[in-house]
């Protein structure tokens, strides 16, 4: 989801790379889960973030749909998943103390806080959001470190070619409400849902196994065919 506002209003007024060094990190947030309540749909899940959620849960999609940890709402016209807020609008993943039970496995957007992106010609840089943490002993750390995924290089390679694919249908939704062809609209987004998220990853198509140091790389490439593969049907619509 894509925030339409000046970056010099919300940033430190700095763009960083992943092997920049940035005051994000907050010491394991101890005592403190502010960012994990009231967020409302805002913690939308990408599909590799989905994938996460089905290996350490071990849940399929709709597993994670009836247990009310996810939620399904509309996105710029697709039908997208987001984490779920639950009891006194705490994110459904905190546990009694108040820390996350899915921290190896936590989404994404999770990952970055309070760093965020900017995405500018063809590709993005990170920003470190102000007033959002209330922390106020960050300490500096590298921004790769930060993320905290395997093989970030490729990640992020994946990262922007979802975001590519999610503007270009997205615009692609608006020129079918133009012409007011509704139908249409409803194929693609109940197509992305199923393709990208209720469909598991082709794990038989990655040729090594989870130990290996090149796992991440070819489970992202993977995605990323799923997604040139979809751009073509999508055209098709």
């Amino acid at each position: 989801m894509l925030r339409e506002v000046d970056l010099k209003d919300i940033s430190d007024g700095r763009l960083y790379m992943l092997n920049d060094m940035v005051k994000a990190d907050t010491g394991s947030c101890s005592g403190c889960h502010k960012c994990c309540t009231g967020m409302g749909s805002s913690i939308v899940l990408d599909p590799f973030d989905v994938y996460r959620l089905k290996k350490e849960l071990s849940k399929s999609f709709n597993e994670l749909l009836e247990a009310e940890n996810v939620e399904l709402n509309i996105v710029d016209g697709l039908i997208l998943p987001n984490i779920c807020m639950g009891k006194s609008d705490r994110c459904s993943f905190l546990n009694e103390q108040g820390r996350c039970s899915i921290h190896t496995a936590r989404p994404g957007i999770c990952r970055l806080f309070p760093l965020g992106r900017v995405y500018e010609n063809d590709g993005f840089k990170y920003f470190l959001q102000s007033g959002e943490c209330i922390s106020h002993a960050r300490t500096k750390i590298k921004v790769k470190k930060w993320v905290d995924t395997p093989d970030t290089e490729e990640y992020d390679k994946y990262i922007l070619e979802w975001h590519r694919f999610i503007r270009a249908t997205g615009q692609k939704i608006i020129n079918l409400k133009k012409n007011q062809r509704p139908e249409h609209i409803n194929d693609i987004a109940m197509y992305v849902l199923n393709e990208f998220y209720v469909k598991d990853i082709d794990m038989d198509a990655i040729c090594e196994d989870e130990t290996s140091p090149d796992f991440h790389k070819q489970l992202y490439k993977q995605i990323r065919k799923k997604i040139i593969l979809a751009k073509n049907a999508i055209s098709r619509m």
